[in-house]
């Protein structure tokens, strides 16, 4: 049986007092904001569930309500179902409840609140994935409850985010290639579709150019014409670079598809790598190595922003990025001198 993590623990480790620790858990004044946030983040990280008879408004039960486009629900895009599921999990743990209400395109088209605020059930709102920006003002400016943008951001939007590191992500899975031998590589992604691939797109851009090689136009290659689509087939160049990097792992295995059908073998042939570690089952029959999202930090790190909102507190709102790390399967191969 794991041990039980207690306060004690937690003082040890960051060299304060167990009276610090309980104050910055309880959201009581005495502690700075940089303190409290280390015995928050460090209190997760350890698994510490505060104790029902502990007293206090950061350890109150509430109701947090989950928003998710339509879209999301689909069968390719599990990704957030996934992703739901660990910060239902997250929020378990800090004795809250979760309650998910799937937004339709109508509904997000004629700026229909969500029923969840409307019948005022919820203390925050998680609202998970992109939504119109249009949409996203209609609810920050109508409600006064804390609202944070999960896996996403807006900066037309005053609103704390939580997402994944896509510009440094993509940034190392492309220093990987090159690791690997590689110097030709190209990268799968429709610029601007939205925030997450351009951020990608500036990591990949940022590897190329430090190893001294040039970015080709013609191996950048599109794979959505939207944010909220996906090419079935995706258009390969005449001249091949010897790797890609894809914007996720849906799209990397559309590529490894579409490779197949001119003649070529992945890795045998090009390389590919992805992003996301989530790819739904039968889609892909070979490992695709990937820069992972973890999900279970960035649930973790979500649920602590929004209780901290619940709480009142008022700090600046920001951007909170969350690492992932390079996760090796089978579709890159190592070229040699």
């Amino acid at each position: 049986m794991a041990k039980t993590v207690k306060m004690q623990d937690i003082a040890e480790k960051l060299g304060v007092s167990t009276m610090t620790v309980s104050k910055a858990l309880a959201g009581k004044p005495g502690v700075s904001q940089s303190m409290r946030k280390k015995i928050r983040n460090l209190a997760d990280e350890m698994g510490y569930v505060v104790p029902g008879s502990e007293k206090g408004e950061y350890s109150k039960s509430y109701n947090i309500g989950v928003i998710l486009a339509e879209y999301y629900t689909e069968k390719y895009a599990a990704f957030y179902w996934k992703l739901y599921h660990a910060v239902s999990n997250s929020a378990v743990k800090r004795n809250c409840f979760v309650m998910l209400e799937v937004i339709s395109e109508e509904e997000e088209k004629t700026l229909v609140q969500p029923r969840l605020i409307q019948e005022k059930k919820i203390d925050g709102l998680l609202i998970l994935g992109g939504m119109e920006r249009g949409y996203l003002k209609m609810i920050s400016g109508e409600n006064s409850i804390p609202i944070v943008y999960v896996d996403f951001y807006d900066n037309c939007v005053n609103e704390d985010s939580v997402i994944s590191n896509s510009f440094y992500g993509a940034y190392q899975i492309t220093n990987y290639l090159f690791e690997k031998g590689h110097r030709r590589i190209g990268f799968v992604g429709t610029l601007f579709a939205s925030k997450s691939i351009t951020d990608k797109y500036l990591g990949y851009e940022k590897a190329v150019i430090e190893h001294g090689e040039k970015i080709r136009d013609d191996w950048i290659i599109p794979d959505r014409e939207y944010a909220r689509s996906n090419y079935e087939k995706l258009t390969i160049p005449m001249e091949m670079p010897t790797a890609f990097v894809c914007n996720c792992d849906l799209t990397a295995s559309k590529l490894i598809r579409s490779l197949r059908e001119k003649g070529y073998h992945v890795p045998e042939d090009i390389s590919v790598v992805g992003y996301d570690d989530f790819l739904y089952p039968g889609l892909c029959n070979i490992g695709i190595t990937t820069y992972g999202v973890d999900m279970n930090h960035m649930a973790e790190t979500t649920i602590r922003v929004i209780l901290s909102r619940i709480v009142g507190n008022d700090c600046r709102k920001g951007i909170h990025v969350v690492e992932g790390y390079v996760i090796e399967k089978e579709s890159v191969r190592q070229i040699l001198d």
